[in-house]
């Protein structure tokens, strides 16, 4: 895996809007009180490519209550091509978003792609990886845990 920025403080994330898969518009606040892994990607991404069947099985095995990977495509063709990659990468645990405007990249501050940002429960950026990495291995799932762990261990 990729080094993993861990943010000594949750940063504000700030308020961004994209698409699903029907064209309603999404905000990061619909997933409030999940940790979410925020991947941003683009379909022209090599390293996208590869790293898409990592975050679908990462999804299928933490996506819950707790969790959701929510991986945001950036292309300008729109849902239809976006939706044509993750069918041609054998995806079928993600939920489909799409932000054609690109400014999301441009809010989140990202630098390459892909960019991912682990969210807290309250929307806060507590790590951020640029490129790609292996969101299926053993230590990208015990990131994960670890973040829902923190904030149930912090409710008690």
């Amino acid at each position: 895996m990729a080094p993993l920025l861990v943010r000594a403080k949750p940063l504000d994330v700030p308020a961004v809007e994209f698409l699903d898969g029907d064209g309603a518009t999404k905000s990061l606040a619909d997933f409030k009180g999940k940790v979410v892994l925020l991947n941003i990607w683009a379909s022209w991404c090599v390293p996208c490519r590869e790293e898409m069947p990592a975050l679908d099985k990462l999804e299928a095995e933490l996506g819950g209550k707790d969790f959701a990977v929510v991986a945001v495509n950036i292309d300008k063709g729109g849902a239809d091509k976006a939706r044509a990659f993750l069918a041609e990468t054998g995806v079928t645990h993600l939920g489909l978003y799409t932000d054609p405007t690109g400014k999301l990249f441009a809010a989140l501050k990202a630098v390459g792609m892909p960019t991912t940002l682990v969210l807290d429960r309250d929307g806060k950026e507590i790590g951020r990886l640029v490129g790609p990495a292996d969101w299926s291995a053993p230590e990208a799932r015990r990131v994960v845990e670890a973040a829902v762990a923190a904030r149930a261990s912090d409710a008690s």
